[in-house]
């Protein structure tokens, strides 16, 4: 059966790719595993129907054979684990571009995750300013941490894995931002992963199911927990 991945129609980051379904998209194309995909309206998300794939009404939703899987870190692990090509084969190998994806998803995003909500969703509230110097700190510090391991190395442990395809998937929310640009190999890094064939793929496929038309919704302020998991 040919999976299929629940995105949204309209994209409130202009399809760049942001998106949690990028990544489940991106691991496919870099296993070569057709995939196929629905597209939800704007508000198709809370409903009854979707809620069945994925509870807390986000995006994506994965679906293969019966198996219905949300969060886009748990996707992006079933399909490395159940096709070659984004992990290594020997045990620690694997083992080790497996802790890299958990590295990602908790230790890296949720810094990087909040600065984009205080500088970002929350803009026009009166608390960014008072916050937005201590976010920072907090993103720097990981970021040297990581620069640090990843030195001149190509990818995280040499060879691309699915580590690093969330690892950069993540680092994208920072887009040329100063606290990225202060680490020129990270950079590098990203640049990298947006390079590969897959994520171009990936990215020319997400943008052509795109509509135009910005959703009621989202002329006004959006809020920070209605978008992806």
């Amino acid at each position: 059966m040919t999976p299929t991945v629940t995105a949204y129609n309209w994209a409130p980051d202009e399809g760049r790719g942001l998106v949690r379904d990028m990544r489940v998209r991106w691991a496919l194309e870099e296993v070569g595993q057709a995939y196929e995909v629905r597209l939800l309206n704007w508000g198709e998300q809370k409903e009854t129907a979707h809620r069945a794939r994925n509870p807390f009404g986000q995006v994506p939703a994965y679906e293969e054979d019966g198996l219905v899987l949300f969060e886009s870190g748990a996707i992006v692990l079933h399909i490395a684990q159940s096709r070659p090509g984004l992990l290594p084969e020997d045990g620690p190998g694997r083992a080790r571009g497996i802790a890299w994806m958990f590295a990602a998803l908790n230790t890296v995003e949720p810094v990087i995750w909040d600065r984009v909500v205080t500088g970002f969703f929350e803009r026009d509230q009166p608390w960014p300013k008072a916050r937005l110097p201590s976010v920072d700190e907090r993103v720097r510090e990981r970021l040297q941490e990581l620069s640090a391991w990843l030195g001149d190395k190509d990818y995280l442990e040499g060879e691309f894995s699915a580590g690093d395809l969330l690892m950069i998937a993540v680092l994208r929310h920072l887009g040329r931002s100063e606290l990225l640009t202060a680490f020129p190999n990270l950079v590098a890094y990203v640049a990298r992963g947006e390079a590969r064939p897959a994520f171009g793929r990936a990215l020319e496929a997400l943008r052509a199911g795109l509509i135009d038309e910005v959703p009621e919704e989202f002329r006004r302020p959006a809020q920070s927990g209605d978008h992806h998991a």
